[in-house]
């Protein structure tokens, strides 16, 4: 028997449906419903809409996806949990033409994080959108310009900076509960191997992929890049430091007086995975496998490590950010909370359980809350839109240092690299066919 298209697309959402469902949180204001539209409704997108929709005080009026099985598992989610009917698009100038909306949700990948949230910025939306702010620092600059221009609240999906333990963890540092901070290392391990090249196909017929790729190179489609794996390609995002990078090198700035970053180099490669693959029958993914980036401040230095290869081995943690001080080291840490491990060997450890909403183990619906509060006290959100450009600009920074092959010296005030043309022409890229870079 021939399973209907619509029936199957139901089941398999199911599991997904059933895993991320969570109490609700009380709304801001119980009088009022925001028109929501998200933009970009795959799992993570739905992620934050659910909790937008268990406030109470959103309603979900319109989806937008390039993946029109996508848009419609979508669709049917948003009834079933709320009632809500919202209008179905696959191009997002469509939906902003036709529908009114007061937020939308950006949970597109990277490199259409401006465009979207800029053009719904000019029809009078606040937005909430999903890390990095930009695919690059010009995107990022114009991000932030338009929201500022515009009078926008813009919440960044840097939950780390809301949810409980990273709050009292940055307090023991802040008060100086690891003494005077020389040293910061960054860090993200996994497992992997090496990645054979995966055959290239046509695109689905539910899927545009012209518009997926917009404003970036076209290339064949490969089902590894979609749906879920364009992080891991560097024509729609930065890899790994574009990606767990943002959230912790945000916990450093989050730490520190020091607004960036003055010297940056970079290294890194594909030992492991092995050389990249790219022709018109089959590709790989062109990430790096391990990165090394050095950050230089003016009173401490910052470094950034991952690589997917070798697990967790003998280390204490595979994420976060040891802050080496002259009292001791401080792990600020995922699921495993914060620890605090003192140099004096007579003095006991310090240590708090995370505290988080499962099953994800993130505190959305703690920054939606303040994104609503934000809206209707007229303030910055925690997340501010500054707060995500300057943290994306320390993960673009790295990745542009790695594509150079040297150092860079970066003027933050201007955001510009300081005697160097070569790499600021790096700060944006050309756009494809009929997009426009957007302007600062």
């Amino acid at each position: 028997m021939t399973i209907p298209r619509r029936h199957f697309i139901q089941t398999a959402a199911a599991a997904g449906a059933i895993a991320c469902s969570a109490p609700a949180i009380h709304a801001q204001s119980k009088g009022k419903k925001y028109r929501v539209a998200l933009i970009g409704s795959g799992w993570w997108g739905m992620n934050i809409l659910k909790e937008a929709l268990a406030a109470g005080n959103s309603q979900c009026v319109a989806l937008c996806d390039v993946d029109q099985d996508r848009l419609e598992i979508a669709a049917e989610e948003v009834t079933d949990l709320s009632g809500d009917q919202p209008k179905s698009f696959t191009d997002f100038r469509e939906l902003l033409d036709k529908v009114e909306i007061d937020i939308a949700i950006v949970a597109t990948p990277d490199h259409w994080h401006a465009l979207n949230t800029i053009a719904a910025i000019d029809k009078g939306a606040h937005i909430f959108v999903e890390k990095p702010t930009g695919h690059t620092i010009g995107e990022s600059r114009a991000m932030l310009n338009a929201a500022r221009a515009n009078n926008r609240t813009v919440q960044v999906g840097l939950h780390r900076r809301i949810g409980p333990h990273y709050v009292s963890g940055m307090k023991f540092l802040k008060d100086g509960g690891a003494g005077d901070i020389g040293l910061v290392e960054a860090f993200v391990h996994s497992r992997g191997g090496a990645e054979r090249p995966t055959r290239n196909s046509e695109p689905p017929e539910q899927l545009d992929w012209d518009l997926y790729c917009g404003p970036a190179p076209m290339r064949p489609f490969n089902r590894k890049i979609h749906p879920g794996g364009f992080r891991h390609y560097l024509d729609f995002a930065n890899g790994t430091l574009g990606d767990w990078g943002v959230h912790w090198l945000d916990q450093i700035l989050w730490w520190t007086d020091e607004k960036f970053p003055t010297h940056i180099h970079s290294t890194g490669g594909r030992p492991i995975k092995g050389d990249v693959v790219m022709n018109d029958k089959e590709q790989t993914s062109d990430a790096p496998d391990h990165q090394v980036a050095t950050y230089q401040f003016e009173s401490f230095t910052a470094t950034w490590e991952h690589r997917k290869f070798a697990g967790n081995g003998p280390e204490k943690s595979s994420v976060g950010c040891y802050f080496h001080g002259t009292k001791g080291t401080f792990h600020m840490g995922w699921r495993d909370g914060w620890t605090f491990y003192p140099a004096d060997s007579k003095k006991q450890q310090v240590h708090q359980d995370a505290q988080h909403k499962e099953p994800d183990g993130h505190s959305i619906d703690l920054l939606w809350a303040d994104f609503i509060a934000s809206i209707e006290g007229g303030r910055k959100p925690k997340c501010d839109v500054q707060v995500g450009h300057d943290a994306t600009n320390m993960s673009l920074l790295g990745m542009l240092s790695m594509k150079l092959g040297r150092s860079v010296q970066w003027d933050g005030a201007k955001e510009q690299i300081i005697g160097d043309a070569e790499a600021n022409q790096l700060l944006r890229r050309p756009y494809r066919g009929e997009w426009e870079y957007p302007e600062a």
